[in-house]
């Protein structure tokens, strides 16, 4: 999320377009997505304090590569190995929890990484602004990536005396076919509907989008095919089967994508439609973050009284917040007055943490006990792809609207028309909760 707030400063640097600066965000999630599970299964297999480590070394290391980054096909392609080393990472930290804690202490370790993982978008933002505003040694924007290098070392060094190891020798065998298929499917929809636009749509365009389809059979008969073969295959087709799993991979979907699209088009909308600064803009931030925070650390108790009751509020408030950004930016005239584009934005962090955070455990939490770890992967990698999506759908909008230039007028069209497109994503979100609720009822 650090990336997101220097998004137009990398744009203008390398001489880059809307359709590429998308590809800088939504190639990281969809790596991110598709190896999630692999690497689960790697580090119950191989040990997950090795693997956790491998994954922040690759990390660390891509990380100087992004830093270096001479062009944005290369930026990107470095965002791409990133996001695989990420997904080499991630998986364990809720593996190693779930090994290594037990009743009440496994549930406040889980909220407080999600506490951490959430406040981390918002976060994030604030943390770019600043070092682009600092400009070290004239580098622009290239230190909110080298930042994760002397991270990355500690987390090293502290990983290799601190972490405890842990495995399952009798992990499932690892999908490869499954998570190639997947991606090939995301990328044949997410690569022509972010560049297309901005080339014209060429023929290469049609041919993508005709072949997603085709792709997405073969993935779905590649997890058919591995799951009759009695291993477990990235997205179990007999866990869609149950539509209380269904739906709740429907909510993660919808949401993450409206977060990944308004956190990409808030950043383009405050930079690039009004001219705030990277500082300026991730400040913006600061209230919803803390808004967020406090939720957040609050949300095991909110969940234990509310249930998916908590998620559903949480999409709806979400939208008001959205509703309030548009109704500012509408009334804001050529000037968007910062203190007054952060009051609504109080009100989207609030939502924003009591939809999110939750949302997983109360999903796993209505499937039965051998259930709830498939649904944890398949949740994961749904998180991840709205996330991506979200950047290059969303986005796609925005730019549509607001084309590539500095007009005030069209970028708040542009916000008024991506913000309704939010606020359908948080209000669908909030319809399929409750018809989790029905469901769950129904049981």
């Amino acid at each position: 999320f650090i990336v997101n707030v220097a998004l137009a400063t990398v744009g203008r640097d390398l001489h880059t377009g809307p359709a590429e600066l998308e590809l800088t965000v939504s190639g990281y999630g969809v790596a991110y997505a598709c190896s999630l599970v692999a690497g689960g299964r790697l580090g119950d297999r191989l040990g997950r304090r090795r693997v956790f480590l491998a994954g922040m070394a690759a990390f660390t290391l891509a990380s100087v590569l992004c830093g270096v980054a001479p062009s944005a096909p290369l930026l990107i392609v470095f965002r791409v190995v990133q996001g695989l080393a990420a997904g080499l990472m991630f998986p364990q930290v809720i593996a190693s929890i779930q090994a290594g804690f037990e009743g009440p202490d496994r549930h406040r370790a889980l909220g407080f990484l999600g506490a951490v993982v959430g406040a981390a978008g918002a976060v994030g933002q604030i943390v770019g602004g600043s070092l682009l505003a600092a400009d070290i040694a004239g580098m622009g924007w290239r230190p909110i990536f080298l930042v994760n290098v002397p991270v990355g070392v500690v987390a090293l060094v502290v990983g290799r005396r601190m972490l405890p190891e842990s495995r399952t020798p009798t992990a499932p065998a690892i999908d490869v076919m499954g998570g190639l298929t997947l991606a090939a499917t995301i990328a044949l929809v997410l690569l022509p509907l972010t560049l297309g636009r901005a080339s014209g749509w060429p023929a290469w365009t049609w041919v993508s989008l005709a072949a997603s389809p085709v792709a997405g059979v073969l993935f779905v008969a590649s997890q058919r095919r591995f799951e009759r073969s009695g291993r477990t295959p990235l997205v179990p087709l007999s866990l869609l089967e149950v539509r209380y799993a269904r739906l709740g991979l429907t909510a993660m979907l919808l949401f993450a994508t409206c977060v990944g699209g308004f956190l990409f088009s808030l950043t383009m909308v405050l930079q690039a439609g009004h001219g705030y600064s990277a500082l300026k803009s991730g400040m913006t931030m600061v209230p919803s973050a803390l808004a967020f925070f406090v939720v957040a650390l609050l949300t095991r108790r909110l969940t234990a009284r509310f249930g998916d009751r908590l998620v559903a509020g949480g999409s709806l408030v979400f939208a008001v917040g959205l509703a309030g950004f548009a109704a500012v930016v509408a009334a804001s005239g050529a000037h968007l007055n910062a203190a007054a584009a952060s009051a609504p934005l109080v009100v989207l962090g609030l939502g924003w943490a009591a939809a999110m955070v939750p949302l997983m455990g109360v999903v796993m939490a209505g499937l039965p006990a051998e259930r709830a770890g498939l649904a944890g992967g398949v949740l994961s990698t749904a998180l991840q792809v709205g996330l991506a999506s979200g950047a290059s759908i969303v986005g796609s909008v925005l730019f549509s609207v607001a084309g590539s230039g500095v007009d005030v007028g069209r970028w708040r069209e542009a916000t008024l028309v991506m913000t309704a497109v939010e606020c359908g994503l948080a209000l669908a979100t909030a319809a399929t909760v409750w018809r989790l609720r029905r469901a769950a009822v129904s049981r």
